[in-house]
């Protein structure tokens, strides 16, 4: 009786767990690498970078003002962050082409067609999120808050600090722009319906602007700027999940009178 199976996992089921612990590790293993090289080709700019992500500050504040550095390494420690991050940017697209390559294989079909426009079309509002943030929100916020500075006070934010506050900026407002692709969801999968998105968007309203009073400086200015885009950017949602439905009512009408 020794040679019975006594319980736990069929030999076929633990080679398949483990191979795909192999892929995953493979995978993983080829982002880092690509967001190694991308950071190494980028390193040599390091200043650059850094001069273009102060930029909306430094036309904010009077001219001549400079940034200051309080720490004995943050001269160099914050230009690396900020060059790892955008490495990491730069990389997401394939990163997150080995994240599909690893899941697709368990997919239906019908999921596969999604994923693929959901992956492109989260990466560029995530993209366009922080473009926005940079291009309109950075110029507004700096120079409302530079407005008040009285003149016997100088100007000169650290550059461990900015660095921070920044990146918390890039980030809400990238994730702020993921909402109509949220809503999208959720009208697919059945988990609300358009009529019901609709009913809720006082809620959203609100939430809207409780979310920027918590992720944006405590200026009206700011909290505006990522609350009115949250709020748009819900209606899309609705709109978008809105046409979607329709298409896919279509073609199932199609696709009945076909089989009739």
């Amino acid at each position: 009786m020794s040679g019975q199976n006594t319980g736990g996992a069929e030999p076929g089921e633990e080679q398949s767990f483990l191979s795909h612990l192999v892929e995953l590790r493979q995978r993983l293993v080829r982002s880092a690498i690509a967001v190694v090289v991308v950071f190494l080709a980028l390193s040599p700019f390091m200043r650059e970078i850094f001069s273009v992500l102060s930029a909306p500050l430094m036309g904010a504040l009077p001219q001549g003002t400079k940034l200051i550095a309080t720490g004995v390494i943050t001269p160099f420690m914050v230009p690396l962050k900020l060059t790892l991050f955008v490495a990491l940017l730069i990389a997401l697209p394939y990163v997150l082409y080995q994240a599909w390559a690893f899941v697709a294989p368990g997919l239906y079909l019908h999921e596969k067609r999604l994923a693929g426009p959901i992956i492109a079309s989260s990466v560029g509002m995530f993209a366009l999120g922080m473009a926005y943030c940079y291009y309109i929100v950075f110029g507004l916020v700096f120079r409302f808050i530079a407005s008040f500075a009285p003149e016997s006070v100088n100007v000169a934010p650290d550059i461990d600090a900015y660095f921070s506050f920044v990146l918390g900026l890039f980030l809400a407002f990238g994730l702020a722009f993921e909402v109509p692709i949220v809503v999208v969801l959720l009208a697919r999968f059945g988990i609300a319906d358009v009529e019901k998105l609709r009913a809720v968007r006082p809620y959203v309203i609100v939430g809207a602007f409780i979310v920027a009073a918590i992720f944006t400086p405590p200026d009206v200015i700011s909290q505006l700027l990522l609350a009115v885009p949250l709020c748009l950017l819900y209606e899309l949602g609705i709109q978008v999940a809105r046409l979607v439905g329709k298409r896919e009512e279509g073609e199932t009408a199609g696709a009945a009178g076909e089989r009739g």
